[in-house]
């Protein structure tokens, strides 16, 4: 698994580390300005004191842990970072401490919720979604029949993305990772995003998506019959180069570099 970070102002890609174990992406969060990285990972072949599954803050793009938990089985769905920092709801670390944390934002202890990281990012349930049962308590029963939705920033609610399918909920199922499929809806116009394994607005508008082989791509987000395959910034398939065979000495620290950019 390779870590890495995507600057949208650039635009560019940084390469970071690769990962040989399994880190839950839906169990995950970055910080608000790009810098850290929230994770829960299961690796058997950890010989640490944390052991084989653990909740770790590093800095983007690499995992050397700033700051880690212990967890002891796969029965946790994260931690994510909020803008409040009175709101701490995580013990203290076994690993490392909290400090630089503390001063910037809060921590929270992530809801069992499919779609976590889209409900945090502003994705709502579509009117058509079923509730979910009361003793549901992962959130699991109601698989592909979950649609998501998320309104285009600055288009007024007349632009609307879409995503349902049972592996895009949790995104950590073995075997077929099929089940995605994004639709971008503008009035009565809807336009299948095809090969696309992930998506979502920015800031201002632009339609992020990374492709089913491997391209991170910045598209207009027009549901024409042609402009949904226009990209801009990063159209070709990125060919990350091999990181630094040694990490950054600033990777094992909290302290930013100068200069630092801020990420997505």
């Amino acid at each position: 698994m390779h870590i890495s970070r995507w600057d949208l102002e650039a635009p560019a890609y940084e390469p970071g580390a690769w990962f040989r174990g399994t880190i839950y992406p839906q169990r995950c969060d970055v910080s608000p300005d790009g810098r850290w990285f929230a994770y829960f990972a299961l690796k058997a072949s950890a010989d640490w004191e944390l052991g084989a599954t653990y909740i770790v803050i590093s800095r983007l793009p690499w995992v050397t842990a700033l700051a880690g938990w212990g967890i002891g089985s796969t029965w946790t769905r994260g931690i994510q970072f909020v803008h409040d920092r009175t709101v701490f709801d995580v013990d203290e670390p076994d690993l490392g401490d909290l400090g630089p944390v503390r001063e910037r934002f809060g921590l929270r202890l992530s809801r069992a919720d499919s779609f976590a990281v889209e409900r945090r990012r502003g994705w709502s349930e579509t009117a058509e979604t079923p509730p979910r049962a009361e003793d549901d308590a992962w959130d699991e029963r109601r698989g592909d029949r979950i649609v998501m939705e998320k309104a285009r920033p600055g288009a007024s609610g007349s632009d609307r993305l879409t995503v349902r399918g049972t592996y895009a909920a949790i995104r950590e199922l073995h075997g077929t990772r099929t089940d995605v499929r994004y639709e971008l809806r503008s009035n009565n116009l809807t336009r299948h995003l095809e090969d696309v394994q992930w998506a979502d607005w920015d800031a201002n508008g632009r339609l992020l998506v990374a492709t089913d082989d491997g391209r991170m791509q910045i598209r207009d987000g027009t549901p024409t019959p042609f402009s949904g395959r226009q990209t801009r910034g990063l159209p070709r398939r990125i060919r990350p180069r091999l990181p630094p065979r040694h990490r950054p000495g600033e990777t094992e620290t909290w302290k930013t570099p100068q200069g630092d950019g801020r990420s997505t």
